[in-house]
């Protein structure tokens, strides 16, 4: 994946959380090719992916305007991997992929790239 340049999403989500986010990267586990760049917010493991936080690659940027029958399963590109469901977030009401335990590995981008 190419290096770009990111900027934070600041939005009542991120404020619920402690204002304190890092972007990962996210890799499949089973090959260890990148998936995708990930804005998370506050502290805790990683256990859904809210897609409107997705930053790359661009077919899962803007999934958060399809209804969420219409949003597939996450895959890694490179092996085919099922990696995590779309479904609600019933708490905050928001779009996001339940990711299967130890499916991915992330990793701390070291700055904005």
């Amino acid at each position: 994946m190419k290096k770009t340049n990111f900027s934070f999403k600041k939005d009542k989500y991120k404020s619920a959380r402690g204002s304190y986010s890092r972007l990962l990267n996210v890799y499949c586990r089973k090959c260890e090719s990148i998936v995708l760049v990930y804005q998370k917010d506050g502290p805790g493991s990683l256990r859904r992916l809210y897609l409107d936080r997705i930053f790359t690659p661009a077919e899962l940027t803007d999934l958060q305007l399809l209804s969420i029958k219409d949003i597939p399963v996450l895959k890694c590109k490179k092996c085919s991997e099922i990696l995590g469901a779309p479904y609600i977030y019933i708490k905050e009401k928001r779009k996001a992929f339940r990711l299967y335990q130890d499916a991915v590995i992330k990793r701390i981008r070291k700055s904005i790239e």
